[in-house]
């Protein structure tokens, strides 16, 4: 479990990023931190590997406060994929993959053998894997990118923005296939994007943000859709335009929510 305890983060320069935010978010599950540019939400994203320390508060992993943690370990042991991959350009695909199994100690063609399944397990052919970052296409660093992030089987994943340099046929994609990994490895995730789309796609709980991180409403994006908190958070969502026009009907005893499309977006707990 992560939780984030009243923690609030002023800059030098007086600005305050985050201003008292708390949140508990459990284990095996992945958490959406969604809000516009300011809200906040990379930089309690941050805070889980000790890449930004607040300025008062705390965070916890299973009870231990991050700052009682070395950085250099507790970033090794956490899963951490950003926007266009970030990548080492310089390396192979395979050495990228293999970069925190080795600095563990792991004998490079052990590490080499790890990093091809992995590449499998993300949907990306193995004869990849001697390539560079720049003969990929954007699609493919991605899940590179994923791969690299999970080399250490870390029980935390973080994601900041992981799809939003992508193409929209592609970023569908790379989300179809991210589901169906959590499906099968069941990590905690906490993942940040400014698309609630992705945010309800993605996400068992969305957290939807204002500036500052305060939390505007968090909840499944059935229950956000169907009761936005208020007019904020309907706007944010969409909630009431043609896009996002919902009906609820019951499907095997469930109230499945629907869009204007007839497409599932959630079940409402009775």
């Amino acid at each position: 479990m992560i939780e984030f305890d009243a923690v609030r983060k002023e800059y030098p320069d007086g600005t305050v990023a985050v201003e008292r935010f708390s949140l508990a978010i459990p284990s095996h599950r992945v958490v959406a931190l969604v809000g516009s540019s300011g809200s906040g939400k990379t930089t309690l994203l941050r805070m889980v590997n000790r890449m930004v320390d607040p300025t008062e508060g705390s965070v916890r992993i299973d009870d231990v406060d991050v700052r009682s943690m070395d950085r250099v370990r507790l970033r090794r042991s956490i899963g951490y994929v950003l926007q266009a991959g970030g990548l080492l350009p310089h390396r192979t695909v395979a050495d990228n993959v293999a970069t925190v199994p080795v600095l563990e100690g792991r004998g490079r063609r052990q590490a080499r053998a790890e990093a091809l399944g992995l590449l499998e397990r993300v949907g990306l052919d193995t004869a990849l894997a001697d390539r560079y970052p720049a003969q990929l296409s954007g699609g493919q660093q991605q899940r590179v990118g994923v791969a690299r992030a999970l080399a250490a089987d870390p029980n935390i994943l973080l994601m900041d923005e992981p799809f939003g340099a992508v193409d929209p046929i592609v970023r569908d994609q790379l989300q179809q296939e991210m589901r169906a990994l959590q499906a099968d490895i069941g990590k905690t995730i906490v993942f940040v994007t400014h698309d609630i789309d992705e945010a309800f796609a993605l996400g068992d709980e969305v957290v939807v943000l204002r500036t500052g991180a305060e939390v505007a409403q968090r909840g499944t994006p059935a229950e956000i859709l169907a009761n936005p908190a208020d007019e904020f958070v309907a706007s944010f969502v969409g909630a009431g335009t043609a896009r996002r026009t919902l009906r609820i009907r019951e499907v095997d005893g469930r109230d499945v929510v629907v869009d204007g499309d007839d497409r599932p977006t959630g079940v409402l707990e009775r």
